[in-house]
C-alpha cells in the first residue's frame, strides 16, 4: 500500500524554489525594516521623561535641591523652552534623513544590497546606543545629542531603498498592492515594539531605552549579511528617466509623511499633556495610532489593487483623515473608548496612503515601461519619492515644536491643512484614473 506524505510536508514540497526564496526575502526585508523603525521610535517615549512635572515625582530624602519644579528633568530639556529643543532634535534626525535619502538612492542601485544594509543597520544600532550613553555618561550637552541624531539620521536613509528594491526585485505587479500593503506593516510593527520596549526602562533608567533597540538593529544587520538573497538581475547604469506621477506622489508623501511623522514624535507627549498619562502609559496608548495604520495600509493596498487607483485610494483615505484629526482633537480624550476608537481610526486614514506611496506605488514607477526594464532603477526611484516625503517629515515636528506652546489646537490645524494639501497634489493623477474608469465602463445601448 502506498503511503502519502504528511499534510506539512505536502504544503512544504507544493512551493517551488523561487517561492521559498520570495517568501523568504519578504520575511527578512521585514524584520530589517522592523528593526529601523523600532530604533527611531524611543525618543518620543523619552521626551515625558528628560521633562517632567517634578511636583509629581517622589523626591529623595538625600537630595539636596535648588529648584523645585525642575529637580527631576534633565538638562538641558530642564527648561521653558524644553519643547522647541525636542523639536531641533527631532529636526535634526529628519533632515538629515532627508537629504541623505537622495544619496541613499545612487548608491542602494550601485552598492551590493546585502552590504549596504548591514552596514546600515550596524552603524543604526552604534549611534541608537550612543544616545542613550548619554544617560550612563551624564551627557547634558544639546550638541551631543543633536549630532547623534543627525549621523544617526543619515545611517538610517540605508534602509527604505534597499529594502523596497529587494521586495520590487522578487514580486511583480499582480497583487503587488496587497503584498506590499501587508508587508508595510514593518513600520507599524516597529513602532509599536519601540514604544513597549523603550517604555519598560523609561521610568527607571531611560538610556536602555535607546540602547536595547540599537542592540537589535545591529543583531538584524548581522543577520542581513549572512542570509540576505538579492535579486539576479544586473545593475541599472542607465539615464534616469522619471515616469509619470512621480512628482505629483512625492509632493502629496512630503505633506502625508509630515502628518504622519507629527504624530510618531509627538503623540506620547500629546497624550501625557492633554490626558495626563504617566509617559509609560502614554507610550503604550500611542501604540494604537501604530495598529490602525498596519489595517489602513493593508486596506488601501487591497483597495487599490481590485479598483487599479492609486491615486484615488489615498486621496479619499486623505480626505477622510482630515475631519477625523479635527474630531480626534476635541472629542479624543472624553473616554477611554473614545481614545481608543479615533487613535485606531485616525493611524488607518493618516497611515494608509503613506503606506500605499512608500511601497507599491514607488515599484510600480520604478518598474514602469519607460525604464527599459532596469529593475535596480527601482532604488533611485525609491529615493526620490521617500527622499521628498522626507522633508515633509522633518518640517511636521519642527513646526509642532514651535507651535505647541500656542495651544495644541495649533498643532491639529497645522495637520488638517497639510492633508488637504496632499490630496491636491494628486488631482491630475485622480482625474485620469476616472477617465480611464469611464472609458472601460460598458456602454448601454438604447
Amino acid at each position: 500500500m502506498k503511503r502519502s506524505l504528511a499534510p506539512g510536508i505536502r504544503l512544504i514540497t507544493s512551493f517551488s524554489r523561487d517561492g521559498w526564496y520570495r517568501g523568504f526575502i519578504l520575511f527578512l526585508t521585514f524584520l530589517f525594516y522592523t528593526a529601523y523603525h523600532l530604533s527611531r521610535k524611543p525618543i518620543s517615549i523619552v521626551k515625558s521623561q528628560l521633562h517632567r512635572n517634578c511636583s509629581t515625582v517622589v523626591k529623595p530624602a538625600d537630595l539636596n535641591i535648588t529648584d523645585n519644579d525642575t529637580w527631576c528633568d534633565w538638562a538641558p530639556f530642564d527648561q521653558n523652552n524644553y519643547q522647541s529643543l525636542f523639536g531641533y532634535l527631532d529636526n535634526s534626525f529628519l533632515v538629515a534623513y532627508a537629504i541623505g535619502m537622495f544619496i541613499s538612492g545612487i548608491f542602494g542601485e550601485r552598492l551590493p544590497l546585502r552590504y549596504y544594509l548591514s552596514f546600515g543597520m550596524l552603524m543604526s544600532g552604534l549611534f541608537t546606543c550612543l544616545f542613550g550613553l548619554g544617560f550612563y555618561l551624564n551627557i547634558h550637552s544639546l550638541g551631543y545629542y543633536a549630532f547623534i541624531q543627525v549621523m544617526n539620521g543619515l545611517m538610517q536613509t540605508t534602509g527604505w531603498p534597499a529594502v523596497v528594491a529587494c521586495v520590487g526585485n522578487w514580486f511583480g505587479k499582480g497583487k503587488r498592492g496587497f503584498i506590499m500593503g501587508v508587508w508595510n506593516s514593518h513600520t507599524s510593527v516597529g513602532n509599536i515594539l519601540g514604544s513597549l520596549i523603550a517604555g519598560v526602562y523609561v521610568s527607571s533608567a531611560w538610556g536602555m531605552s535607546f540602547i536595547v533597540p540599537g542592540l537589535i538593529i545591529a543583531s538584524t544587520g548581522i543577520l542581513c549579511f549572512f542570509f540576505l538573497v538579492e535579486s539576479s538581475s544586473t545593475g541599472f547604469h542607465g539615464v534616469l528617466c522619471l515616469s509619470q506621477g512621480v512628482v505629483e506622489f512625492s509632493l502629496c508623501l512630503l505633506f502625508a509623511k509630515l502628518v504622519s511623522y507629527t504624530f510618531l514624535y509627538w503623540l506620547p507627549l500629546y497624550i501625557s499633556n492633554v490626558a495626563h498619562f504617566k509617559a509609560k502609559e502614554a507610550g503604550d496608548m500611542s501604540t494604537l495610532f501604530d495598529v490602525g495604520g498596519i489595517v489602513g495600509g493593508i486596506m488601501a493596498g487591497l483597495v487599490s489593487d481590485y479598483t487599479g487607483g492609486r491615486a484615488t485610494t489615498c486621496c479619499v483615505m486623505l480626505l477622510g483623515a482630515a475631519p477625523m484629526l479635527f474630531l480626534y482633537n476635541y472629542i479624543g480624550q472624553r473616554s477611554l473608548g473614545t481614545t481608543i476608537g479615533m487613535l485606531l481610526l485616525c493611524g488607518g486614514l493618516v497611515n494608509g496612503p503613506y503606506a500605499l506611496i512608500t511601497t507599491a506605488v514607488s515599484a510600480d514607477l520604478g518598474t514602469h515601461e519607460s525604464l527599459r526594464g532596469n529593475s535596480r532603477a527601482l532604488s533611485t526611484v525609491t529615493a526620490i519619492i521617500d527622499g521628498t516625503g522626507s522633508i515633509g517629515a522633518a518640517l511636521g515636528p519642527l513646526l509642532a515644536g514651535i507651535i505647541s506652546p500656542t495651544g495644541w489646537n495649533n498643532v491639529f490645524y497645522m495637520l488638517i491643512s497639510a492633508d488637504v494639501l496632499a490630496c491636491l497634489f494628486l488631482s491630475r493623477l485622480v482625474y485620469k484614473e476616472a477617465q480611464g474608469w469611464c472609458r472601460r465602463a460598458p456602454r448601454v445601448r438604447g
